[in-house]
């Protein structure tokens, strides 16, 4: 039986995850462990992986040979980032990596995730490659006041919708400005707000493309989405994938407004929405496994269509060792 280890870095709350990989291997008849690793004895998904490791913070000097001893110790085969903080390092440290462990690092090219991680390359990228997105203000333009509000500002390396904001007037931009860094100013879109589900193979073939309307969201985060198979959305999604190349499982976010289809960022990650589209049948884990297993994917519309997600909290309990208690 073929032996697929995951490491899950950033493990936090991403429990859905943690299972969607536990789910997939069962499936699959693959002998598996997930290893859930995070600086926190209390993160979540530690209580659900099969296994743990304690890492240390991403900022330490001390991370990437951290996590090489975690992959060594636990003959990890896959390592899977979920937090937009830990992408550049590991895809600045990816040949490292590989050399000194029998893992894959999911990351995409460090070119790729330098125009993912900064708003401003992502922005220029996608002018670049005519694809719609709101217009990006200059400073001298906001200093003339050539400005058509409402606009939106956010951070130009800001992650789970912290410190962005709708702005009405030029009153409330020099507030925003004076709590942002490094801003980001843009015009406000107006419209359904998608997040797009993409896979691609280690080669940058895209496999599956899963649009999911937000209906609401929480911290930045989907909490009710519904699987709608829209195709102008799948066929402007694949021409960006062709164009970028990224490799996983990407997360794109996107509008459709009265202009068409406008992007606001893609993420080269699990978005803490993907257990939506994996349960809906376009199963990245399970395609993870595959491709590790040497199999050829083919892009495939496989997954169930006008579904809705509910998502929400549940919580669970530790004793006085700190061991899960089960009810």
């Amino acid at each position: 039986m073929t032996e697929i280890n995951v490491l899950i870095l950033s493990a936090g709350r991403r429990v859905e995850l943690v299972q969607c990989f536990q789910i997939a291997a069962k499936k699959l008849n693959v002998k598996s462990s997930v290893v859930a690793g995070d600086c926190s004895d209390t993160a979540p998904a530690l209580y659900f992986a099969d296994r743990t490791y304690k890492l240390p913070r991403i900022s330490e000097s001390n991370y990437i040979t951290s996590i090489i001893d975690a992959c060594n110790q636990e003959n990890i085969t896959l390592i899977v980032p979920t937090i937009d903080t830990d992408l550049l390092i590991l895809a600045e440290n990816k040949n490292f990596i590989e050399e000194k462990t029998n893992a894959k690092v999911l990351i995409s090219d460090i070119s790729v995730v330098k125009i993912c991680r900064d708003k401003i390359n992502t922005q220029k990228f996608l002018e670049e490659n005519n694809f719609g997105i709101p217009k990006m203000y200059t400073d001298e333009e906001i200093e003339n006041g050539d400005l058509q509000f409402p606009l939106f500002i956010k951070p130009k390396s800001g992650s789970s919708s912290i410190n962005t904001f709708k702005v009405n007037d030029s009153n409330e931009l020099k507030v925003y400005r004076s709590l942002v860094n490094d801003a980001v100013i843009q015009d406000f879109m107006e419209g359904q707000e998608f997040t797009v589900d993409v896979f691609l193979d280690f080669e940058s073939t895209v496999i599956t493309i899963v649009p999911r309307l937000r209906i609401a969201t929480r911290s930045g985060e989907i909490s009710k989405g519904k699987i709608i198979r829209d195709q102008e959305i799948i066929d402007d999604v694949t021409r960006l994938m062709k164009v970028l190349k990224p490799i996983g499982h990407i997360t794109v976010q996107l509008m459709k407004t009265n202009k068409g289809i406008e992007y606001i960022e893609v993420n080269p990650r699990f978005g803490g929405g993907a257990p939506m589209s994996i349960k809906s049948g376009a199963d990245s884990c399970e395609n993870l496994f595959r491709l590790l297993m040497g199999q050829k994917l083919e892009y495939n519309e496989h997954y169930r269509d006008n579904t809705m997600f509910l998502r929400f909290d549940n919580s669970i309990c530790l004793d006085e060792n700190m061991e899960l208690v089960k009810w």
